[in-house]
């Protein structure tokens, strides 16, 4: 059985490793919740690559329904074909497997090769969403109602379900899934992402960029704390526009706003409450 060690593109923890590993060995989904930003998605794109496997994505909206993965029938577009019968020819009408639209988990299922499947953002849908994948998840298998055919996988999937904890899931989806909690990088992991994506970044800079990101993130009553994601984007920017490292650190070791702050405080809320602190820690000299 292939086993999953990261890639040079991905710095996956030991323990994240072992979670991959452990729901590849049950054969059950992992669940994978965080912070936004963590690395969640990239998760699933880097395991399939890693064991070279086709990866099949899922993205869930609000208005996402269990069903659309499995399949749809496309009844409006055979009502506008028997309409036009004499154009489109009335066999195609007929034969009802020509308006039946295959959904992600049917792709995943039929695959000649075992796949990755992502059902990202789960916890966007509505409550019942995960329930009435239970099933399906737990057999791999479905049945079709409108062709009485029952699909069921040729190879077992290995499910990666994302989740940014907005909701809470149904007990009864958490004992079939396998759970991991990324948590937020430390310094050294963070570090060690940083050096996968900017190799040759200079020191100075990256340890005034660490620490200003760091000083942030630790800012009480923040709404939302600046993600991985969002310290890269910071980065490429310092970068692009080459802010000098000592732009990056306070003379008098004081809290201060950094440029380009916009890329770390998405909310007025929180850009307020930064610059308030700043005020305050002048005035307290």
């Amino acid at each position: 059985m292939p086993r999953f060690e990261g890639t040079d593109s991905y710095v996956a923890t030991d323990d994240l490793k072992l979670a991959v590993n452990a729901a590849l060995t049950l054969q059950r989904p992992l669940l994978i919740k965080g912070e936004p930003g963590t690395g969640k998605t990239m998760l699933a794109e880097e395991v399939a690559r890693a064991l070279r496997m086709p990866l099949l994505s899922w993205h869930i909206k609000s208005t996402t329904k269990a069903h659309q993965g499995l399949y749809e029938y496309d009844a409006v577009s055979r009502l506008r074909d028997s309409q036009l019968a004499d154009l489109v020819g009335s066999e195609r009408v007929k034969d009802i497997h020509n308006y039946i639209v295959k959904g992600v988990l049917w792709q995943a299922f039929e695959a000649d090769e075992k796949a990755v499947l992502l059902i990202d953002e789960v916890d966007k849908a509505d409550i019942e969403f995960p329930n009435d994948l239970l099933r399906e998840l737990d057999r791999m298998e479905f049945h079709v109602y409108e062709t009485r055919q029952t699909v069921q996988a040729k190879y077992r999937p290995l499910v990666v379900i994302t989740s940014n904890n907005e909701k809470e899931l149904p007990d009864a989806f958490l004992r079939r899934c396998f759970f991991h909690y990324i948590r937020f990088p430390d310094k050294e992991t963070m570090q060690s992402i940083v050096d996968v994506h900017f190799p040759k970044l200079r020191k100075e800079l990256l340890k005034n960029a660490m620490d200003s990101f760091f000083a942030i993130r630790d800012l009480p009553g923040l709404k939302k704390k600046p993600s991985t994601s969002e310290l890269l984007d910071w980065l490429k920017l310092l970068v692009a526009e080459q802010i000098p490292a000592e732009a990056l650190r306070s003379k008098d070791d004081k809290l201060f706003v950094p440029p380009l702050s916009g890329a770390l405080l998405k909310n007025e809320q929180d850009l307020h409450l930064f610059e308030r602190l700043v005020f305050m820690a002048r005035n307290n000299r």
